[in-house]
């Protein structure tokens, strides 16, 4: 399966239209279809938004004899939690003392 083919497969099991697509790409309709259509090829920044976007990995996307869908490695954006500056403040203090006691026993035990 071709790169062209590929994205349209996605795309439609996402439910997206072209312009939808396109919209989240920040590209024109016009882009989209003509990847699509095999006219042309996206450029290196749009494979990776788009193996962002739909959760599979760059090499799926490039290569033609991956027919399978990989899932995208579950470390990127997808794994950040947000955390109130409290929360933020509460555990660098945490840290704070921990570090201290950490080099006090590291300090006795070199004594």
């Amino acid at each position: 399966m071709i790169l062209a083919e590929k994205i349209v497969q996605l795309r439609k099991k996402n439910g997206w239209s072209q312009e939808e697509l396109a919209a989240q790409l920040n590209v024109s309709r016009q882009a989209v279809s003509k990847w699509e259509g095999a006219q042309s090829v996206p450029d290196l920044d749009r494979i990776l938004q788009m193996s962002a976007l739909f959760g599979v990995t760059t090499d799926y996307l490039l290569k033609d004899e991956l027919e399978e869908a990989e899932p995208a490695a579950t470390d990127g954006p997808s794994r950040r939690v947000r955390v109130s500056l409290e929360e933020a403040n509460a555990y660098l203090a945490w840290r704070s003392r921990a570090a201290r006691r950490i080099a006090l026993a590291t300090f006795l035990c070199i004594l």
